[in-house]
């Protein structure tokens, strides 16, 4: 039965990755239909995360946000399903990239980078940031507890010749191309939630005490990596534009946690713009903070 599950995965990432435009997302729509109204997926923690990210909306405002969050969530699952088999011409046809000249300047100058994003957008169509950056691309990555599952997705991630790493394994990967001179490009997703066992960062994210990965932070301090945020909007549907926003060009001077709150709050100002983008079906608050730890 496992065999049979694994061709007929298969056999639909090929057929979505091939199918017109209005077929793609009219099985959207019935995905839609099925989680929203259906199951329920996930509806009860998606609501409460809005209720406490927005306690100055009303129950219709929360309402209107949810139904447009998991119709987008319908989007990105049939999108990221045909991702894995589809071609490169046709994935490129799916994004756009604000012109910039910030990571050519960076390279130029001998700078590796460290970009920052989040689960906000179609954050998998990241993978075609080779074909725009001059550094060697390495993508963070939790890896799924299905191997085969987490075998098709890795494979997605280096369809463009980026380098699909661990969480546990990005800092001494990175360390290894700075010491070989290899100017890189480190690309994290810093809004998932840390382990509760791992000493952290507390802030106040969209209205909540949010513990936050330090990452970023800590491999810029060793390498004097500049930090960019990097994010997608959503034009249409099977259409995201991509763009960078320069954080710090230098970051050898930057205060204690600067860097954290900076790119903590940019994601949150996108998210008050665009709520319905981000991933409110993730249990992102479920750890709570020891009242010795100090919340900044």
């Amino acid at each position: 039965m496992k065999r049979i599950g694994v061709y007929l995965f298969i056999a639909l990432s090929w057929l979505l990755s091939r199918v017109p435009h209005f077929i793609l997302y009219g099985l959207a729509d019935i995905v839609y239909v099925v989680l929203y109204y259906i199951i329920g997926y996930r509806k009860r923690v998606v609501f409460e995360n809005l209720r406490n990210s927005f306690p100055e909306k009303s129950n219709l405002e929360i309402k209107h946000i949810a139904k447009k969050f998991f119709f987008h969530l319908s989007d990105t699952f049939v999108e990221n399903v045909a991702l894995i088999k589809m071609s490169k011409k046709r994935v490129l046809q799916m994004v756009e990239y604000e012109k910039t000249d910030i990571p050519e300047k960076l390279f130029n100058d001998g700078k590796s980078i460290i970009g920052v994003t989040g689960h906000y957008s179609n954050w998998e169509l990241y993978l075609t940031l080779p074909v725009i950056l001059p550094h060697l691309v390495l993508g963070v990555y939790k890896p799924l507890n299905n191997k085969f599952f987490d075998r098709q997705f890795y494979k997605m991630r280096e369809k463009f010749d980026a380098i699909p790493v661990t969480m546990s394994d990005s800092y001494k990967t990175v360390l290894k191309y700075n010491k070989e001179n290899a100017l890189t490009f480190l690309g994290l997703v810093a809004d998932q939630r840390p382990p509760k066992i791992s000493g952290n960062y507390w802030t106040t994210f969209l209205n909540q005490e949010t513990a936050i990965f330090l990452g970023p932070e800590k491999i810029a301090a060793k390498l004097n990596s500049a930090i960019i945020f990097i994010y997608s909007e959503k034009i249409r549907r099977g259409k995201y534009l991509i763009k960078i926003k320069l954080l710090f060009e230098d970051t050898s001077e930057c205060k204690e946690h600067e860097i954290t709150e900076t790119h903590v709050r940019f994601l949150e100002n996108l998210i008050k713009e665009k709520p319905e983008y981000w991933l409110w079906s993730h249990k992102r608050w479920k750890h709570k903070r020891d009242p010795e730890t100090p919340i900044h």
